[in-house]
């Protein structure tokens, strides 16, 4: 409103421009003359009916937007609040009061209940009412809250979790509602656009612009299973659980994490979960509350072990576990010849042509597949390759 009335009124217009050009406070009658000679001066205005310009974002914004939703989160927990309540910990406080002195003086008025509160963003999946989200978002929630693009408002009811991969699935009593636009995420390339949508520090709903700075990330710690899609599109706490979009407005990826350095909003670093991987996940945490994994039955070292002891690639066995898949398949864990001294057990390097390079590789493929599929399982054992068939067992 005040850019508007300012341009709309000759003298400001004018009085800006003689300042601008250095006329100052003694020009002024100057700038007085030219008004007056110029009292229908008017300014060359876009035509209204030209409408704005479109080489944005702003129509895939507008197709994506209503699809994702604000979630706000509670849960009760109970707090020490005073000073009596650290004290009897402490050797000297006993030596006065006694080994009895934590039930004197911790009682139940003194450890009061407290409500945290959360606020994250979650993407409906379908008309009636199920929303994808971070298991973060809403783990150990009493109660959870979800607001609508429309501001409409809804308690939302946990249908299911999944914190290996940080996927959960809410449910709302409401119909007919947006849909968002589900990717191919195998297809998503560094380099393609990314927009990030959500709620970030629950400000309402926005969306910020960057591209996919890579794919297949990994090895980062987050998560058990990690294949994220990397963005530099700015996401900030708030954002977890919301739509990563292509330029076409659809869902590639739900934003997860960020790396911050200390910081704890956008430094350039943001990770997604891929759809790929979520439409392995939601349809099981739908149907069973949770997911049911395949199981090879194997321990595998941690990578920077296996990298110790001269395991270049691939996921070193520590353990082959009793009655399971590997062990009837022959594979072998570490062992201990005779003489006591370490005999290296089999890496494995693939499973039906997919490579394993380390040990979360070897999940994340497994991960792939369902319990009962039969799988060809390469390895090396004293340096020799070799190959066996596997039937996966169900595992949770």
């Amino acid at each position: 409103m005040y850019k508007q009335s300012f341009w709309r009124h000759p003298k400001s217009v004018l009085l800006a421009a003689a300042l601008a050009v250095g006329i100052g406070g003694a020009g002024y009658a100057s700038v007085d003359h030219l008004v007056r000679q110029h009292a229908a001066l008017e300014l060359n205005l876009a035509s209204p009916d030209q409408g704005p310009s479109r080489t944005g974002f702003a129509p895939v914004v507008k197709k994506a937007l209503p699809s994702v939703v604000n979630i706000a989160t509670s849960k009760v927990s109970k707090m020490p609040t005073g000073f009596f309540e650290q004290m009897p910990d402490d050797p000297l406080f006993r030596q006065f009061f006694g080994d009895n002195a934590n039930r004197q003086f911790r009682t139940p008025r003194e450890m009061p209940e407290q409500r945290e509160k959360a606020l994250g963003s979650g993407v409906i999946m379908t008309r009636d009412g199920y929303i994808l989200t971070n298991n973060h978002v809403v783990e150990g929630a009493t109660d959870v809250q979800v607001t609508l693009g429309d501001k409409r408002e809804f308690k939302a009811k946990v249908v299911g979790t999944d914190p290996k991969t940080d996927i959960a699935v809410l449910k709302i009593d409401a119909t007919n509602l947006p849909l968002i636009t589900v990717a191919d995420s195998s297809k998503v390339q560094v380099g393609d656009y990314a927009l990030a949508i959500g709620d970030p520090f629950g400000v309402g709903q926005t969306v910020t612009m960057g591209i996919v700075s890579a794919t297949g990330r990994s090895h980062l710690g987050i998560e058990d299973y990690e294949d994220f899609i990397q963005t530099d599109a700015p996401i900030n706490p708030g954002n977890s659980g919301g739509a990563l979009v292509n330029d076409r407005g659809e869902l590639i990826g739900v934003n997860t994490a960020i790396i911050a350095h200390g910081s704890e909003g956008n430094q350039g670093i943001g990770f997604a979960i891929p759809v790929d991987e979520i439409n392995r996940v939601v349809p099981q945490l739908i149907n069973n509350g949770k997911v049911v994994r395949p199981r090879l039955g194997v321990q595998v070292a941690e990578d920077e072990q296996a990298r110790q002891i001269g395991v270049k690639e691939g996921a070193l066995v520590v353990r082959v576990f009793g009655g399971s898949p590997a062990e009837a398949a022959g594979l072998r864990g570490i062992l201990r010849d005779e003489e006591g001294r370490l005999i290296l057990g089999d890496v494995i390097v693939s499973i039906d042509d997919k490579s394993i390079k380390t040990g979360k590789d070897l999940f994340s493929v497994l991960e792939q597949y369902k319990a009962g599929d039969t799988v060809t399982v390469a390895y090396l054992r004293n340096g020799q390759k070799k190959e066996a068939k596997v039937t996966l067992q169900v595992t949770a």
